[in-house]
Parts: C-alpha cells; sequence; structure tokens
C-alpha cells in the first residue's frame, strides 16, 4: 500500500519534530498501516516515531512526489518554448496578486485592477488572491490591446488537477490577470469536458501539443502592479535552435 499525499507530508512532519500525537484521522490511519508508533516517556506522555515501515513509506512517497514535480517542471519547460517559438515572450515563477470582487458580491462583478490612472483616490474594497502561473506569456506589440496575455497551467496529474478545480477563487485570478486562460493537460488524465469553458486546453502528448479547446478571448491590458512584476523578473531566454547549439 502507498502513502497517500497527507500521510506523506505528515510522516514526515513526526520525522523531524518531537512527534506530538495529533489524535486526527490521518495519524489514526498511519497507526493502523503500522507506520507510526506509539512510546511514552518517563514522565508518561505519549510520543511517536516512524517504524521502519513508516521510514522506507516516507522515502517512497517522497521519490514519488520528487516524480511528479520533475515531471510537471518538464512540461511547463515544453509549454514556454512552444509559445517562444510562436513568437511570445514568456515568464515563469512569476507571483502576482489579483484584486477580486469581495465576498457575497454578484458573481458577475468584474475583477478589479490594482491600478487605474482614472480610478478615483481611495480603491474600491477587494479581496487580494495570490496567483502564480505556471506559464505567463504575451506577444511583443506597440499597442497594449495586441499584447493578447494568456496564461498557461500546467497539470501532470488528474488530483493536482481536480484540487485546482475546487478553488474557484483561483481560476478567477487567472481571469483578472490575463485575456486567455488555458490548462496544459497531461494525455490521459482528464477529458476536456471536464474543465470549466472558462479555459481553453492543451493536451501533451510524448511528442506534440494537441489543441483540446480553444481559450476564449477577454480585453485585457496588464495593471501597473503587474507590470512591475515583470519588470522586476526576467523572461525565459529563448531555446537554441537544435542546429545552433554546437555553435553557442
Amino acid at each position: 500500500m502507498k502513502p497517500t499525499r497527507a500521510q506523506v507530508r505528515r510522516l514526515r512532519e513526526v520525522y523531524r519534530s518531537a512527534g506530538w500525537p495529533c489524535q486526527d484521522s490521518t495519524e489514526l490511519e498511519l497507526l493502523a498501516a503500522g507506520w507510526l508508533v506509539r512510546e511514552r516517556d518517563a514522565d508518561g506522555r505519549e510520543r511517536l516515531r516512524l517504524s521502519d515501515a513508516g521510514i522506507q513509506a516516507a522515502a517512497v512517497g517522497l521519490a514519488a512526489n520528487r516524480a511528479a514535480r520533475t515531471a510537471h517542471e518538464a512540461l511547463v519547460v515544453r509549454t514556454a518554448e512552444e509559445l517562444q517559438r510562436a513568437g511570445r515572450v514568456t515568464w515563469t515563477g512569476l507571483s502576482l496578486r489579483a484584486g477580486l470582487p469581495r465576498e457575497g458580491d454578484p458573481p458577475s462583478a468584474p475583477a478589479l485592477p490594482l491600478w487605474d490612472e482614472d480610478a478615483p483616490p481611495t480603491p474600491p474594497q477587494r479581496r487580494w488572491v495570490l496567483c502564480e502561473p505556471d506559464v505567463y506569456s504575451l506577444r511583443p506589440s506597440s499597442v497594449a490591446k495586441g499584447l493578447e496575455v494568456a496564461i498557461h497551467e500546467v497539470k501532470v496529474s488528474r488530483a493536482d488537477l481536480l484540487g485546482e478545480l475546487r478553488r474557484p477563487a483561483k481560476s478567477a485570478a487567472y481571469a483578472a490577470l490575463c485575456g486567455q486562460a488555458w490548462f496544459v493537460i497531461a494525455a490521459g488524465i482528464a477529458e476536456v469536458d471536464e474543465i470549466p469553458p472558462l479555459f481553453g486546453v492543451w493536451i501533451a502528448h510524448p511528442q506534440h501539443f494537441e489543441l483540446g479547446r480553444p481559450a476564449p478571448q477577454r480585453a485585457h491590458v496588464p495593471d501597473l502592479a503587474t507590470w512591475l512584476a515583470l519588470a522586476r523578473a526576467t523572461p525565459r531566454a529563448l531555446p537554441l535552435d537544435p542546429l545552433q547549439a554546437p555553435l553557442a
């Protein structure tokens, strides 16, 4: 039996801590599986420690998590390079903030820019959502409306995709920060119809990308806060053509 991500996280927490019991369902599962054992100290206080089987389970789970991260990072690079070949400027690892309507506002209320030169001195109240898109890109253009800002979110596992779709605030943040939002999914982890129509879909096969569904195009111009984040970051360098690599 393989441990779940939550179980691996708890095993690692117990391993690097004093092992005080939480007495929750995750701990109960780990005790039943024999991955945790209970001990009492001289003062009668109960502590937890990993059994030999628990150490092995934590190591197996850690290796699986690393493999998933490696696959995710590889697909992020593939996606960025595909966009660069289409003439777009791309960033990875950005951390952006989206201003969204407050809780309780009507669903149709628009997302709010972080800065607007025509806005009144006192900005409207809003809630802030941190957004870390896997790939942020735009077209080099001297016209703001020609930037065609896009966000591509990469998913290589079904569990990660479903977890993302259960967080509507994050989807709203993508919409507030770009004119086109896409999911890039590894082939076989989901059907296109499972992804909300707000997003376009790329299906990543081992050797090529397949267009599952075009993304709706919305008018969008980056706000000042986004421009400042882009100015502090560095766009990805253009990939070397295979025939040019020996000359580099």
